[in-house]
C-alpha cells in the first residue's frame, strides 16, 4: 500500500511538472521578413446601424429638407402649414410653408425629434441654420431647444428669435448654447407674427465637430477612429453600394457639391431585416465622398472607395440577370470610376478636380485604391468587372483595383472567385468572413466543417504570387445564439489576426466589420463602436484592433514553436503568436494570445539579441467570457500597461512569462 501511494504521488508530481513546463518559442530578430503594409489594419465604414445620419455625421436634425417619402417624417407640424415642391434646390425641391394660424393665441410651427431624440451637452454651442424667405415681407421665427418630458414650468430651455428679412431664399445661422445636457431633446420652431415664412434645409450641428469642420463629424466617434491608428478607410459600404435595385444604389456624384442640393437616397438596411425594421432610415448624403476623403486624411488613413459594378444586390435579386445592367450598357458605370479618380487625384482645373477644389480641397487626395463591386460572385460579376479593369488600367495604371471573392470564406464559389480575380489581374481580392469560434480557432471542428481555409493557418496555404488579400469584412459571430459583442469573441479575433500578421507578404489590408452601431437603431451585431446620442463605448474587439494597428511594425519576424507557426496547433495548448520589428522605433513587438481556459507559461528566445532589459507590456484580459463594455461602464475591459524583465541568456535574450487564461498580451522590446 505504501509503495503504491509513493508511485501515485510520483506520477502526480510528474504530471504537474509536465503541465507547468514552459512553451518554448523562438523569434529570429536577425533577419527581417516581409514588409507590413501601412494599410494592414484599417476601418470599414458602412451606413448600417445608423452609422452616418444619426451617428458619425454630426447633423442632429432628421429629414432636414423634407425629402423623405413621408415629407414630415421626423417632424411634428402644427397650425397652418403646407409642404411645397418648388424650392431653390433642384434635387431637393421640397420645403415647408408656415402661415399665420388665424388667431393670436394659436401657433404655427414645427418640431423635430432627431435620431432617437436630439442629444445636447451642457455648455456646448450648436449651429442652427435654415434656408428661408418671407414671401409677404419681414417675418420672424422662434427657435427653441425643448424637453417635452420635463416637469418644469417651461418645455423650452433655450429660445432665440431670427428675423427673416428677405423675400428671396437666403441662409440664416444662429449659434445657440445649451444650458443643459439632454439625450432626447427636440428642436422646435414657432412662426412669430402674421407674415408667413418658407423654410428649407433646417439643420443643427455641434460647433465642436471633429477638426471643427462645418458639415463635420461627431467629435467623439471620429476621434475613436483616429485613435485606432488606421492605415485604411474603406467606404461607403458594403451592400449599400449595390442597393436593393439599381435605382437605390449608392451614387457618389449625388454626394458632392452643396449639401443643400444632395438628393435623398433610400437605405437598403431600412427593411432588410423585418425583425429590426426602421422605416425612417434614409441617406441624406450629407456624409458624402468629399467628406469621406477628408475624414481619411484627418485620421491618417488611405482612402478606399468602393463603386457599383453595374449590379444590384445579388442576395436580394437571386440569379436574376435582369436586375443588373446589361453587359453592353456598362459605360456610364465605368465612367463613374474614371471620374472618381479624377475627382480625388486630378488637378484643380480638371472637370472633377475643379469640383473638389471648389469644395475646399484644391490639392489632390492622392487616392491609390479603388474597389469595384461588393461581395458579388459568379459570372454575373466576373464578366461585368472585366471592362472596368481594362478601362481603369488603361487610363490610370497606378491605381490598384480591389475585386471580390464573394460572400463565402471558402468553398467552390470562393475558389472560383479567386480564379477569376487572378485571370482579370485584380491587384487585391476582398474576402469576407463572419464565422463562429471554431472557424476562428482553426480547430478540428472548424476544419471538419470549413476545410483548411479556416482560422489559424488560413493564409499559410495561399499562392504567394497571386493577387494580395484584403480581409475587408470579418468578425467572430458566436454560435449557439452567441452573436453579439463579448470578450471571448474578441480574443479569438486576436488569435486569428496572428495569421494575418505572419503572412504579411499575402495580406495587405484588413478591416473588422461593421464599424458603428446606435444602441437604439442597430440591424447587425457585433460591431466595433456603440453609442447613443451622448455617449459611446469601444468594444473589446476595438481594443484588439487597436493593439495590432498601433503596434503593426514594419517587418515580420519569424516566430515559431518547435519550428512550427504558433497557431493553436496540437501541442501548443491554445497559444497563438506572431512578431514584427519596427524600424521606426527599433522595437521587437511580440503578440501572444492564450485562447485556453488555463494559464500558460511561455519562454521566448530572442535570437540575435543579448543583454538584460525591460520590456513594455500591454495586456487585454478578463474573466467573464460573455462580458463587454457598455455605455454605463465603457472601460470595464481595457488594455493595461506594464513591464517585465527580459533576461540575458547564453546565446540570446530570454523572455519568460505566464499568460493568463483567455488573454492577449503584447511585448515591446528595444533591440
Amino acid at each position: 500500500m505504501k509503495l503504491r501511494f509513493l508511485s501515485c504521488a510520483f506520477a502526480l508530481v510528474s504530471c504537474l511538472s509536465l503541465s507547468a513546463q514552459s512553451h518554448m518559442m523562438e523569434v529570429n530578430t536577425k533577419k527581417l521578413g516581409a514588409p507590413v503594409q501601412p494599410t494592414m489594419y484599417g476601418l470599414f465604414f458602412e451606413d448600417i446601424n445608423y452609422a452616418a445620419d444619426g451617428g458619425l455625421y454630426g447633423e442632429l436634425v432628421k429629414n432636414r429638407s423634407f425629402e423623405f417619402p413621408d415629407h414630415l417624417m421626423g417632424w411634428e407640424a402644427f397650425g397652418d402649414f403646407e409642404i411645397e415642391d418648388d424650392g431653390p434646390f433642384e434635387r431637393c425641391p421640397h420645403y415647408l410653408r408656415l402661415r399665420y394660424p388665424g388667431h393670436n393665441e394659436r401657433r404655427s410651427g414645427i418640431s423635430n425629434n432627431g435620431f432617437f431624440g436630439i442629444g445636447l451637452h451642457k455648455g456646448e454651442d450648436y449651429r442652427f441654420s435654415v434656408w428661408a424667405r418671407a414671401p409677404k415681407g419681414e417675418a420672424k421665427i422662434i427657435v427653441q431647444f425643448i424637453d417635452r418630458a420635463t416637469m418644469e414650468e417651461n418645455q423650452q430651455f433655450t429660445s432665440d428669435t431670427i428675423t427673416i428679412a428677405s423675400t428671396e431664399w437666403k441662409q440664416y445661422e444662429q449659434v445657440i448654447k445649451s444650458p443643459r445636457t439632454i439625450a432626447k431633446g427636440q428642436l422646435r420652431i414657432f412662426l412669430r407674427g402674421k407674415n408667413g415664412v418658407d423654410l428649407e434645409h433646417i439643420s443643427l450641428f455641434p460647433v465642436n465637430t471633429f477638426k471643427n469642420r462645418k458639415n463635420g463629424m461627431r467629435r467623439d466617434l471620429a476621434q475613436a477612429l483616429a485613435d485606432e491608428n488606421p492605415g485604411l478607410l474603406r467606404f461607403p459600404g458594403g451592400c449599400i453600394v449595390e442597393g436593393v435595385d439599381l435605382k437605390t444604389r449608392y451614387q457618389w456624384k449625388n454626394t458632392i457639391g452643396p449639401v443643400e442640393n444632395r438628393p435623398l437616397n433610400e437605405n437598403r438596411w431600412e427593411y432588410t431585416f423585418p425583425y429590426r425594421f426602421y422605416p425612417d432610415y434614409f441617406q441624406s448624403y450629407g456624409l458624402g465622398f468629399f467628406e469621406f476623403f477628408q475624414l481619411s486624411e484627418d485620421i491618417g488613413a488611405e482612402p478606399l472607395p468602393v463603386l457599383n459594378v453595374g449590379m444590384a444586390c445579388q442576395f436580394q435579386n437571386w440569379n436574376d440577370d435582369s436586375a443588373h445592367v446589361p453587359y453592353d450598357q456598362l459605360q456610364p458605370y465605368i465612367q463613374d470610376c474614371l471620374d472618381l479618380i479624377e475627382f480625388a487625384n486630378g488637378p484643380a482645373d480638371s472637370q472633377w478636380g475643379k469640383i473638389r477644389a471648389e469644395m475646399g480641397h484644391p490639392e489632390p487626395f492622392n487616392m491609390k485604391f479603388i474597389g469595384v463591386g461588393n461581395e458579388q460572385w459568379d459570372d454575373l460579376y466576373f464578366k461585368r468587372l472585366e471592362p472596368f479593369v481594362a478601362a481603369i488600367k488603361a487610363k490610370y495604371p497606378n491605381i490598384q483595383i480591389v475585386g471580390t471573392s464573394g460572400p463565402d470564406s471558402e468553398g467552390k464559389m470562393f475558389e472560383k472567385g479567386w480564379e477569376a480575380m487572378k485571370k482579370l489581374k485584380a491587384d487585391l481580392v476582398d474576402e469576407h468572413f463572419y464565422r463562429n469560434e471554431d472557424w476562428f480557432l482553426g480547430n478540428e471542428a472548424g476544419k471538419a466543417r470549413y476545410g483548411e481555409f479556416c482560422g489559424g493557418l488560413r493564409y499559410e496555404h495561399y499562392d504567394r504570387k497571386g493577387p494580395k488579400v484584403f480581409a475587408g469584412e470579418y468578425a467572430c459571430h458566436g454560435k449557439n445564439k452567441h452573436k453579439w459583442n463579448h470578450y471571448e469573441a474578441s480574443i479569438l479575433e486576436a488569435a486569428f489576426m496572428t495569421d494575418m500578421e505572419r503572412n504579411a507578404d499575402v495580406v495587405y489590408m484588413t478591416a473588422y466589420a461593421p464599424l458603428f452601431a446606435h444602441v437604439e437603431g442597430w440591424q447587425w451585431r457585433p460591431d466595433l463602436i456603440w453609442y447613443d446620442n451622448l455617449r459611446m463605448f469601444k468594444s473589446c474587439s476595438y481594443y484588439v484592433q487597436q493593439m495590432y494597428a498601433v503596434n503593426k511594425g514594419t517587418n515580420v519576424l519569424r516566430m515559431t514553436m518547435n519550428k512550427q507557426p504558433i497557431a493553436g496547433q496540437p501541442g501548443q495548448d491554445g497559444l497563438f503568436a506572431s512578431s514584427v520589428f519596427d524600424k521606426n522605433t527599433g522595437e521587437v513587438i511580440i503578440k501572444i494570445i492564450n485562447t485556453s481556459r488555463q494559464p500558460q507559461p511561455v519562454s521566448v528566445k530572442l535570437v540575435g539579441m543579448k543583454g538584460t532589459r525591460t520590456a513594455e507590456t500591454i495586456t487585454l484580459s478578463h474573466n467573464g467570457m460573455d462580458d463587454e463594455n457598455t455605455l454605463d461602464n465603457p472601460e470595464k475591459i481595457t488594455p493595461k500597461n506594464g513591464t517585465i524583465s527580459v533576461d540575458a541568456g547564453k546565446d540570446a535574450t530570454l523572455l519568460t512569462d505566464d499568460i493568463p487564461a483567455m488573454t492577449f498580451r503584447l511585448y515591446k522590446i528595444k533591440k
